[in-house]
């Protein structure tokens, strides 16, 4: 797409946040709409559906703050003259054109769309057929507001297709397509991963793993894991299991005591051997298998280990890459496991429930991100580039 000026580029999301604040009533009629389609057997994938004035309240501020952002184009990276007088500049680019696949949220049709634009690339939204009334008011409205500013609809595209449809697509896009980003499970996750031509960019499952360490602060543990556990169970931030060293002082009453606090909160608890000897009446796992799962649901799993160095091996066994963290009071270990463990966002003392790109420093997001090319944790405004070298000489010739 042609570049923008960054004035323009605000002027349009300027024109978007009128917008979503006019259309209010009309927004939350469409979405209406899904929730009164939608089935309910997924209650994570459900609660992600919901708009209200909250939500879009939510979307108008992290479309300002989009907006407050400098221009993520056109940046200098470096800049050099060699020895033989070249002048090498290596500055930030758009990627082109984005699709992302994701399911169930509408917000993602703002943060999505806000983040692409800005960073002047076109964008390709194939949401979930549950939200389809609201991500097709959503789109019209982005479309008003590039009109408005004379601008064409192409920088942001809805796109309606089934499995088969959105397979075929993929293998053969009727467009170039430079980067797709799946946003949902892990199947959704290999079907793009199986089918697309381009570079895709995972935003992978949750599944993250909290270990209480031999010494620590158990009241603040408490307290962390109810955060992390209970807050939000739709969110990929969510903590789905915990790891507790056997060493730790009074180590059976420290389990019934979080075996009270998770009841006590309606959480559904499965447990190794170890902790089975001591809460009998708890499910015994018997699939190592359920310790890769992500469960988007008020259910965790309880293990123990015998030291740091088997948490750390089994949270990267096992884990979605995604977030991790200690409770310690034990600053070497701390450091040895945020150095060691192999996830996007490693925590000390601190639920994984800030992996959000707004609460990190990062502002909207793209997705979270568990792959280790081109970016890693939040995708924001700054990671929806890439880069070009500018190099200017005067005849210069290679020898």
């Amino acid at each position: 797409m042609k570049l923008l000026d960054i004035a323009t580029k605000n002027n349009v999301l300027q024109s978007m946040t009128r917008i979503l604040d006019e259309n209010r009533e009309s927004l939350l009629a469409a979405n209406k709409k899904d929730l009164d389609a939608f089935q309910k057997e997924d209650q994570a994938m459900f609660d992600r559906l919901i708009l209200n004035n909250q939500k879009i309240d939510g979307m108008i501020k992290a479309i300002n703050e989009v907006k407050a952002q400098e221009d993520p184009v056109n940046q200098i990276i470096s800049d050099k003259i060699l020895e033989n007088g070249l002048k090498v500049t290596n500055k930030t680019a758009p990627f082109g054109t984005i699709m992302i696949i994701y399911e169930s949220r509408p917000d993602v049709t703002i943060e999505a769309a806000v983040l692409a634009f800005k960073a002047n690339n076109k964008i390709i939204l194939k949401g979930g057929k549950e939200a389809v009334h609201s991500n097709i008011i959503l789109v019209d409205f982005w479309h008003k507001a590039l009109t408005e500013n004379n601008l064409t609809t192409d920088y942001i595209t809805l796109m309606q297709m089934n499995r088969e449809e959105t397979q075929s697509f993929l293998k053969k896009p009727t467009e170039q397509l430079d980067l797709i980003v799946p946003r949902g499970g892990e199947r959704l996750i290999n079907f793009v991963k199986d089918h697309a031509k381009c570079a895709v960019l995972v935003s992978g499952r949750g599944n993250n793993f909290l270990y209480i360490d031999k010494n620590v602060d158990w009241n603040k543990t408490l307290s962390v894991i109810i955060n992390a556990k209970t807050d939000k169970i739709s969110a990929c931030n969510a903590l789905d299991k915990i790891l507790i060293n056997k060493n730790i002082e009074h180590f059976e009453t420290k389990l019934k005591e979080l075996q009270s606090i998770l009841k006590e909160r309606n959480v559904t608890i499965l447990v190794d051997d170890n902790v089975k000897n001591i809460l009998p009446e708890e499910t015994l796992i018997t699939n190592k298998s359920i310790w890769r799962e992500e469960f988007l649901a008020l259910k965790c799993c309880i293990g123990t280990v015998n030291n740091l160095d088997q948490a750390i091996e089994m949270i990267n066994t096992f884990s979605g890459g995604h977030s991790a963290a200690i409770m310690t009071t034990n600053n070497e270990n701390a450091d040895n496991f945020m150095q060691q463990v192999d996830c996007a966002a490693v925590y000390k003392n601190s639920s994984t429930r800030f992996t959000d790109g707004g609460q990190l420093g990062v502002g909207a997001e793209l997705a979270i991100s568990t792959d280790k090319l081109h970016h890693r944790g939040p995708l924001g405004l700054k990671e929806l580039v890439t880069n070009k070298y500018y190099i200017i000489g005067e005849g210069h010739i290679r020898n």
